[in-house]
């Protein structure tokens, strides 16, 4: 029916021994991928531990053996487009090809100014990004040498060597709901697309939209993969769902209606089946308490053999 996947924010205190204990729980459980997003952190303080996506990626693909992982989603604001590339390539290689190379323009204000990274207007956002999917996509998909001459990045003679075993590289996904900005940039460079806190109902929209904007690149709708990343609020049964629930100010049915899957087992399972009728075809699950493996596994024992 859908593919459920676990999505950790790795600014929120991930550490190696976290890190490590829920990936082998998320591979031993039956999720289908592990993603993770890539801040050095929150918007907001207190600062917390936050283990660098790319060395974190690098161990997952040589420890684990099955599930897809990937990050959610890696900045060019933070590395330059060839060293993305370069490493991509190579943790895919590692993992026998099971990298989702998630990227995106950047967003998080107090990160970039207190780690001396440009983040740049709207616009110029925008344009870097795209200058850095031209040449992250042509790296990975093309043999032939690259010369760009661009606003952002300069390149003359560059070519990805060794050339990625599987063909084309790592998928590229990008996230976000940008009717205007980003679904126009998933029609042209993405393999699949990522759409975050949204409901069924807006799902669908978007997904008809990235049908036209396809269609006039000249391709299928079959041609990217459609998932989402949104919250989660899961109690193994009624009594423990209420008392993750108390400290929140909006009810369940507020949650569900902002996109989030909130429930026990059946009401989660019931909600999962109204994103897939709406297009999605792997969501991840947002898992915010790095230290609740009783819940994760709780949360895999009641929903996962209900979706398969």
């Amino acid at each position: 029916m859908i593919e459920v996947a676990i999505m950790l924010e790795g600014q929120n205190g991930l550490t190696w021994e976290r890190w490590q204990r829920i990936a082998h729980a998320v591979e031993d459980l039956g999720f289908v991928g592990l993603y993770r997003s890539d801040h050095y952190t929150n918007a907001n303080p207190p600062d917390k531990e936050s283990l660098e996506l790319w060395v974190s990626l690098t161990w997952l693909a040589s420890h684990t053996s099955r599930i897809e992982f990937g990050p959610m989603v890696s900045p060019v604001s933070f590395r330059q487009p060839t060293m993305t590339a370069r490493m991509a390539s190579a943790v895919d290689d590692l993992s026998n090809g099971r990298l989702h190379l998630g990227l995106g323009a950047g967003w998080q204000e107090r990160e970039h100014h207190n780690y001396s990274w440009d983040l740049l207007d709207l616009d110029g956002r925008f344009a870097r990004f795209e200058e850095g999917l031209k040449i992250i996509s042509h790296l990975l998909q093309n043999d032939e040498p690259l010369d760009f001459a661009g606003e952002y990045y300069q390149l003359h003679d560059a070519v990805l060597l060794p050339r990625p075993q599987r063909p084309g590289g790592p998928p590229i996904l990008i996230g976000g709901n940008g009717p205007k900005r980003t679904l126009p940039l998933v029609a042209k460079y993405a393999e699949e697309w990522n759409g975050v806190y949204i409901p069924p109902k807006t799902f669908a929209e978007r997904c008809e939209r990235l049908d036209e904007l396809l269609a006039e690149n000249g391709r299928k709708p079959s041609d990217v993969r459609r998932s989402l990343m949104t919250g989660t609020v899961f109690g193994k049964d009624q009594a423990a769902f209420e008392a993750k629930m108390a400290p929140r100010t909006l009810s369940a049915d507020e949650l569900r209606e902002r996109g989030l899957v909130v429930g026990t087992g059946n009401q989660l399972v019931d909600q999962l089946g109204a994103f897939a009728e709406a297009g999605v075809q792997r969501i991840m699950l947002q898992w915010l308490d790095l230290d609740d493996m009783e819940g994760l596994e709780a949360l895999g024992t009641a929903v996962l053999p209900q979706v398969r």
